[in-house]
């Protein structure tokens, strides 16, 4: 049986105001959901239906459902007790700490990954990437737990689960590791750092190429590497994109690198990216003085961004809130989007740039025939949702309400 959601608010279009001032608009609708989740009708609120088995919204804005594009599900310390994180010199000594308890967290590795999935969806997410650790201290343990995890959540959240050689590639047994990760659950093959950790870009990426030609899979890479050891990463991947017809197939997840080169050299790396379909997954870092990637000279050029909020209270960082939302709040604020404009097309980055409101502020979202996934919010309108972070969220996933599925 189909089920209307009443009072919804949906963006309409805009007003320019006499002094250059953008004002979103927009109505109360009725919408009617399938039974299979999608909308199959849409009426202004003031319009007869027949409400018996009817959601009431009382106003509430629906936005796009999002995306949550780079995230380590295994890693949470969330539902153990705190503990705060142990200092450290630089990457590999950060790894090798990691290593040491890798073991122990396994044991749990289900009950922490459970605990982030539901505070990623009630955060307003139905699809979640995430990498998980594959290497010679736990093998797949990781991939074990999280795969369990993630079943029980079907209804609610998808996900791309990523082979990921996080203590680095050219070592002990990672790669016929990684081999197993992928026949068993892993739905993506992941690289780190070819020349930091590796320290052999050109083997490093010709294996990755390898087991993701032999697997028939997608490939995201790490990349914290900077200035023009990270650039040039990228332009080798590119290569070998080029020489094994592997478009459309590639992420960089960070690229930090791609901000520490001029603007000329980013205008070329970009026409490349764009050219192969290759997409840039951002974590926007909280740490003002880490060059983050140009991404609006990377929108401007065709590249897709999206953003992940990456690691959520772990052996890394104490912070975070998991709030994918927060992600657009803190790249609106850092690049000054101070416009209504501004504002509302940052969400795209968190919806895979499905935005109620086009460039031009034409409605273009809901439409009939799309899925029920919402995100509803007591607020006005989407530009206001990024720059106030609505506490009070209601997530709706293919007509589906979410509540808790863990008792306490």
């Amino acid at each position: 049986m189909n089920q209307w959601l009443k009072n919804v608010r949906l963006e309409t279009g805009e007003i320019v105001h006499s002094n250059n001032r953008i004002e979103t608009t927009t109505e109360l609708f009725h919408l009617e959901i399938s039974h299979d989740g999608h909308i199959v009708d849409i009426v202004q609120a003031t319009a007869p239906v027949n409400a018996s088995n009817g959601i009431d919204l009382e106003g509430q804005l629906a936005l796009p459902i999002f995306k949550e594009m780079h995230n380590h599900l295994d890693k949470t310390y969330l539902s153990l007790d705190w503990k705060a994180c142990r200092p450290v010199k630089n990457l590999k000594e950060r790894l090798h700490y990691e290593a040491q308890e890798l073991e122990l967290l396994s044991e749990s590795i289900e009950q922490r990954a459970s605990a982030m999935i539901e505070k990623i969806i009630a955060n307003g997410v139905n699809h979640i990437r995430t990498h998980i650790n594959v290497d010679p201290y736990i093998g797949l343990k990781n991939l074990e737990g999280v795969v369990k995890a993630l079943k029980k959540y079907k209804d609610f959240v998808t996900a791309d689960i990523i082979a990921f050689p996080q203590h680095g590639l050219m070592r002990d047994d990672v790669p016929d590791l990684l081999r197993k990760a992928l026949e068993n659950g892993a739905t993506m093959l992941g690289g780190l750092d070819p020349g930091g950790i590796d320290g052999d870009i050109e083997n490093s990426l010709r294996l990755t190429m390898q087991i993701a030609e032999e697997y028939g899979v997608d490939v995201d890479i790490h990349l914290h590497d900077s200035g023009y050891l990270g650039y040039y990463t990228i332009d080798k991947w590119i290569d070998l994109i080029e020489e094994h017809n592997f478009g459309h197939r590639t992420d960089f997840s960070h690229a930090f690198s791609l901000g520490d080169v001029s603007v000329p050299e980013q205008i070329a790396i970009a026409k490349r990216l764009k050219k192969h379909d290759i997409r840039i997954m951002s974590t926007v870092p909280f740490n003002l003085g880490r060059v983050i990637p140009p991404i609006d000279l990377l929108t401007e050029h065709g590249v897709e961004v999206h953003f992940g909020f990456d690691g959520f209270y772990d052996s890394w960082s104490p912070y975070g809130s998991g709030d994918i939302l927060e992600k657009a709040n803190i790249f609106a604020d850092v690049t000054r989007k101070i416009d209504e404009r501004g504002l509302r097309k940052s969400l795209g980055y968190i919806t895979n740039h499905i935005t109620p409101l086009n460039a031009q502020g034409q409605q273009q979202w809901p439409k009939i025939g799309d899925e029920a996934s919402f995100v509803f919010v007591p607020v006005s309108c989407s530009a206001e949702a990024v720059a106030r972070l609505p506490k009070q969220r209601t997530v709706m996933n293919k007509g589906k309400l979410f509540n808790s599925l863990i008792t306490t």
